[in-house]
């Protein structure tokens, strides 16, 4: 019985492309917090792996904070974030909402990883039969 790699990785791996995107657009908002009039934005990753086709995915919450969008490149949607405390000159970068942002998609990157080791050490296994 032949395994389709591609089939056997491609969650995990579509996964991987999301959390790299919404540390790109992160980034961004970081780089520009003292921008004026510059649009926090973010990704809803829930979303994302369901339109990637991970369905099978349990229900879960969209962020309150998202709405409109914003460009939809990659494999991600990116939104506006509406914010909680706008500046003055409309800059609606929160530092300490970035900094968690950032935080919750390392943890997931990094899970991924793990998952992805432990398939491979899997088939490795059920390749060499355990030695």
């Amino acid at each position: 019985m032949a395994i389709d790699l591609n089939n056997y990785f491609a969650l995990r791996m579509q996964s991987l492309q999301v959390a790299e995107q919404r540390l790109e657009v992160l980034a961004a908002n970081v780089a520009n917090a003292d921008t004026p009039g510059f649009k926090a934005r973010d990704i809803d990753f829930v979303a994302a792996m369901r339109a990637a086709g991970g369905e099978h995915m349990q229900p879960g919450s969209a962020r309150a904070g998202h709405i409109g969008t914003g460009n939809a490149s990659g494999p991600a949607t990116v939104m506006y974030r509406v914010p909680t405390q706008p500046s003055l000159d409309g800059n609606t970068v929160d530092a300490q909402m970035e900094s968690a942002a950032v935080a919750e998609t390392a943890v997931r990157y990094q899970a991924t990883l793990t998952f992805l080791n432990q398939r491979i050490q899997g088939l490795l296994t059920a390749i060499t039969g355990g030695r």
